[in-house]
């Protein structure tokens, strides 16, 4: 993933990838922060990729999978780590993510998902809120993109878009690979849309307005949190094909069973 758009680089780390975004006066940004002990992997891919640490560590949302480096390489960087104000609780050692979903959709992930770390984390001092403003380029660590608020697989869950080059970062609002089997579809699956990771998703309807959403930016090129990135002139119609058929396609069959006996009462 080292050219995926025009400034814009990733890193691979087993299921889970983190971004860099370089900015026209020679500085970047880290997106998301990694797994567990991939604090070294990160920064030396940051090493051999740049020659000064970022302007700060910013998180589409704190799941273990894309916070856990976060406050060491802060520190050693001694920058700040930005995340939306509702992905507080969870960032500053109060609340917990929900409890998983293991029967959602098969596929080991879905099954190993009661053992992953939920939270809290605490980044301390150095966590700030990103600043929004109506989506409009406000964010002096990454000038020329919008920031979106786009929960459902969290509270405050965001993505990034630059409206330039229709360049998308969706963090996991939606994926290139099927969430639920991150390792039998890396080996075998050509990157194609799915929904988020449903084991951890937590509001359903929330989660379908925001590939809404993103869908109506018609979008070049998609960079996810899992999955390759994803390019192409199918790729609009794709996304809204994902996003008029959400239900279908994304919401696992025991939460669509849940939601049927509720309103039947």
């Amino acid at each position: 993933m080292e050219a995926i758009a025009p400034g814009l680089q990733g890193l691979r780390i087993a299921f889970v990838n983190v971004f860099s975004v370089s900015h026209q006066d020679g500085s970047w940004t880290l997106i998301d922060a990694g797994l567990p002990f991939s604090e070294k992997l990160i920064r030396n891919w940051a090493e051999k990729n740049f020659r000064t640490a970022p302007k700060a560590i910013v998180l589409t949302h704190g799941h273990f999978d894309h916070v856990s480096a976060a406050r060491s390489l802060a520190e050693e960087w001694d920058v700040p780590i930005y995340a939306h104000s509702l992905e507080f609780p969870y960032l500053t050692g109060k609340q917990e993510y929900p409890a998983p979903n293991p029967g959602a959709g098969g596929g080991l992930m879905s099954a190993l998902s009661p053992i992953y770390p939920r939270g809290p984390v605490d980044l301390g001092n150095r966590l700030r809120a990103i600043p929004l403003r109506d989506g409009s380029p406000a964010f002096a660590e990454l000038p020329e993109w919008q920031v979106l608020h786009t929960p459902g697989h969290t509270p405050g869950h965001v993505s990034f878009f630059r409206p330039q080059d229709r360049a998308l970062l969706v963090g996991d609002a939606f994926c290139t690979t099927k969430p639920e089997s991150f390792f039998e579809a890396a080996l075998a699956q050509p990157p194609e849309l799915h929904g988020p990771p449903a084991y951890f998703t937590w509001d359903w309807s929330l989660a379908g307005k925001s590939v809404e959403q993103l869908a109506k930016l018609d979008p070049n090129v998609v960079a996810p949190g899992h999955g390759k990135p994803l390019s192409g002139a199918d790729l609009p119609d794709a996304l809204k094909k994902l996003a008029a058929h959400f239900g279908e396609i994304a919401v696992p069959d025991n939460k669509k069973r849940a939601r049927a006996v509720s309103e039947s009462r």
